[in-house]
């Protein structure tokens, strides 16, 4: 696998709580020389990202991140600000107390509420594997398929674990086939990039694959 078809399935992600204007422009200029996929950043920095780069590149955010328990009506908020702001990808943290209660509805009805604010702007939906058990996995591989998302993502990076190759293998095996899948957390070298994208995930969320690959 050459460099440029890794760093095609890219999201180039700097999500720290201290990120400067400065570290987001080096971001999004390593994004646009190096054509990843999407650069990941915070809500706040979608507006300015999108006035100074527009359609250069493309602009992902994170919803109810990292811990996903905000009120549905929160994150219905943040997406539309986002959205409007310039944001063509939005990767949302579901509920995970709702998971742990087996109020699967409510995961459901929430992240197609979301879906539906996307359109056919991209959904990818986080579902923090680490606090998870294989049922709660599978159970929720059938609910984003349900609800419309168009990928299914591992972790926030600010869990317990990052991504791990059992759970791509597993989504495989249970989301439908218009679903797709991003891996994020802890993926950090050549070896790891190259073993999830072939294990099946179509993007892989880092802040390492630029500085590996360039």
């Amino acid at each position: 696998m050459t460099d440029q078809e890794i760093l095609s399935r890219i999201d180039h992600t700097l999500l720290k709580a201290t990120a400067s204007w400065q570290e987001i422009k080096i971001l999004c200029d390593e994004a646009v020389f190096y054509k990843t996929a999407a650069v990941c950043i915070p809500p706040s920095y979608v507006q300015p990202v999108y006035a100074e780069y527009g359609k250069d590149m493309v602009i992902c955010t994170v919803i109810g991140f990292p811990l996903g328990y905000s009120a549905t009506a929160a994150k219905v908020t943040e997406t539309e600000h986002a959205l409007k702001d310039g944001a063509a990808e939005i990767d949302m943290v579901i509920n995970i107390g709702d998971v742990k209660n087996s109020h699967f509805d409510s995961v459901h009805d929430e992240i197609k509420t979301i879906k539906t604010l996307c359109g056919e702007k991209i959904l990818k939906v986080i579902i923090e594997t680490c606090y998870l058990s294989e049922e709660e996995k599978i159970r929720l591989c059938g609910i984003v398929t349900a609800a419309g998302a168009d990928f299914i993502k591992t972790s926030t990076g600010f869990g317990t674990a990052g991504a791990a190759i059992s759970d791509i293998t597993l989504f495989r095996q249970h989301i439908g086939p218009h679903v797709k899948i991003k891996a994020a957390g802890g993926i950090k070298t050549r070896e790891d990039l190259e073993a999830f994208i072939g294990a099946g995930a179509d993007r892989i969320g880092t802040s390492s694959a630029v500085k590996l690959l360039a």
